[in-house]
């Protein structure tokens, strides 16, 4: 080691834990999706020094509330309605603790995956009557799947690494009649083919049929 170089000091476990904890406030902050807690947490249960930790909290600042923060948003909890038709929500949005969805000879669509969450456990209540539910999440978050099926389905396709420590948990409940609710955290057919032919890591935006509704 050069003259005035400073050494290379490595990582401890608590130092991870602390980092992973500092990365969970920024999050219920809305300073990080919860895609971005997924991959900065995976990179700092792998560092190995001090810097790399430093690394992956460098552009977030210290003094975090996370307490008053999350207060604001209690009591709400937003609605996805898809009434002979299709509803969804995907980008950059605020979701609370709590999300319902209702499809009813219809579609709704929640993509989480750009989503800024608010709370350590997330509960989306679905209803899909003669519909669907979709609910897409990050690799890496873990998924509990319950509620009811009655003459229809629930499923959840996973793929990827194990839910990240820390990470939040989303709590899918509900009715699926003569409907589906489904979960993945894979991109779809349509996503990936959508991904190789533009370069772009979104898909093409829906466009209104006759009648009014997105397909």
């Amino acid at each position: 080691m050069g003259e005035g170089l400073q050494p290379v000091i490595r990582a401890s476990d608590a130092e991870r834990d602390a980092t992973i904890t500092r990365l969970r406030d920024a999050m219920a902050e809305g300073r990080l999706t919860l895609d971005d807690f997924s991959n900065r947490t995976d990179t700092a249960l792998t560092a190995l020094t001090r810097d790399q930790l430093a690394a992956v909290v460098a552009d977030l600042p210290n003094g975090l509330a996370p307490a008053a923060i999350a207060a604001q948003g209690a009591g709400w909890a937003p609605w996805v309605v898809g009434i002979m038709g299709s509803a969804k929500r995907t980008g950059r949005w605020r979701v609370g603790h709590e999300i319902h969805a209702v499809a009813l000879m219809g579609d709704c669509k929640i993509d989480l995956r750009q989503a800024i969450i608010d709370a350590s456990v997330i509960t989306v209540d679905a209803l899909a009557v003669m519909g669907s539910v979709e609910v897409i999440i990050p690799e890496g978050v873990e998924v509990d799947l319950g509620g009811v099926a009655i003459m229809g389905s629930k499923e959840m396709k996973m793929g990827g690494p194990e839910p990240s420590y820390g990470a939040p948990i989303v709590r899918i409940t509900g009715l699926a009649l003569m409907g589906a609710i489904k979960v993945r955290n894979q991109p779809s057919f349509r996503e990936r083919a959508w991904k190789r032919l533009s370069g772009q890591d979104d898909p093409p935006p829906a466009t209104p049929n006759p009648s009014g509704t997105l397909r």
